[in-house]
């Protein structure tokens, strides 16, 4: 599970079977019906000590969302379900192996995605065997929240209360900037944005909030996590030109592109691990890269978060590191352009 993934889980609003679009509604049914309003779960005696916390800590999440970085969230979270398993959803994605394409899906109003959601996960792998036999690479994986964009109240799900008190606020703020700021068609977009909403909301949160400060621990780690993420996007996005470009080349047949593309992997992974993974400050940091079977599906899934994080990086510096500002500056323009990374300052890669 990469740390709790946010995705934007459309699992109703599909063009899909009629089977899979029941399963989804009922699935999503309860949990719309075992939601509670989460300053009742806080006031009610059963409730254990740390849930408690950390339903507290939500609540000034959404508030510092709404009164500090003027996101307009609607009613999500503002309830809380409790699951009956640690995992809310299996996400599905798959690509083509001799390039970077996407295999989609069709949602209506908000066009395709490079990803499908299961509630069970008999249907998800069942899916995903199909697509393999295909000749599709794919990616399967779990995830613990998900976005309607405002269609439905999202609750603040059981299964997010694992993570640790960063992690929780940063998922928030992703999902909640999803609910401000969406553009239609534009996944890698919407999800990097979302993530660099959630990071450095996370640091601010942090590092101004009453009992905070810039010199508590919570504070630090929460930046040292989103230079991290900076570092990661910059190998990340550089990997991806190298792949590019191999699949580019009018040289090679399908079979010689796959076999340099597994010699691509195998010099990522080691440059990954001799040369970027000593520079985190965070040592847990992206593991997951060495231990995720690499291909073009798991690829390009990771890319969703973090395309061009220091781009987004460099608007926030150019706002002087105000994000409400940068958030702003965004959400003026960006759903009357085609391609929303022209909004953003092109800092240098290296």
């Amino acid at each position: 599970m990469r740390r709790l993934t946010p995705l934007l889980l459309l699992l109703l609003l599909t063009a899909c079977s009629p089977l899979y679009v029941l399963k989804a509604g009922v699935a999503e049914a309860r949990i719309l019906r075992s939601r509670r309003p989460i300053t009742e779960v806080i006031l009610d005696s059963t409730t254990d000590a740390r849930t408690r916390s950390m339903l507290v800590l939500a609540i000034d999440a959404r508030m510092f969302a709404i009164e500090t970085l003027v996101l307009d969230v609607g009613e999500s979270y503002t309830t809380f379900a409790r699951l009956e398993s640690d995992t809310l959803a299996h996400v599905l994605s798959a690509a083509r192996r001799d390039r970077l394409e996407p295999r989609t899906w069709w949602f209506p109003i908000v066009g395709r995605f490079p990803y499908k959601g299961f509630f069970e996960l008999d249907d998800a792998q069942a899916a995903q065997r199909e697509l393999e036999e295909e000749g599709w690479d794919t990616y399967l994986r779990p995830t613990a929240a998900f976005s309607t964009l405002g269609w439905f109240k999202d609750p603040l799900l059981s299964t997010l209360l694992r993570a640790d008190d960063i992690d929780i606020i940063e998922t928030i703020l992703h999902e909640l900037s999803h609910n401000h700021l969406f553009v239609p068609g534009q996944v890698i977009f919407n999800e990097s944005f979302a993530e660099f909403v959630g990071r450095v909301g996370a640091a601010e949160f942090f590092c101004t909030r009453a009992g905070g400060g810039p010199d508590t621990v919570k504070c630090a780690r929460a930046r040292a996590r989103w230079r991290d993420e900076v570092r990661f996007s910059r190998f990340l996005d550089g990997l991806v030109d190298e792949l590019r470009a191999v699949y580019a080349r009018t040289d090679l047949t399908t079979e010689q592109k796959l076999t340099e593309r597994e010699r691509t992997f195998r010099r990522s992974q080691e440059r990954f691990r001799s040369k970027v993974q000593p520079t985190f400050e965070e040592p847990r940091s992206y593991a997951s890269f060495l231990t995720i079977p690499l291909n073009n599906a798991t690829l390009l899934s990771r890319m969703a978060y973090y395309h061009r994080l220091y781009d987004f990086d460099a608007l926030l510096e150019a706002h002087q590191g105000r994000l409400k500002d940068a958030v702003a500056a965004l959400k003026a323009s960006a759903k009357d352009t085609p391609d929303a990374y022209t909004l953003l300052p092109q800092a240098p890669r290296d």
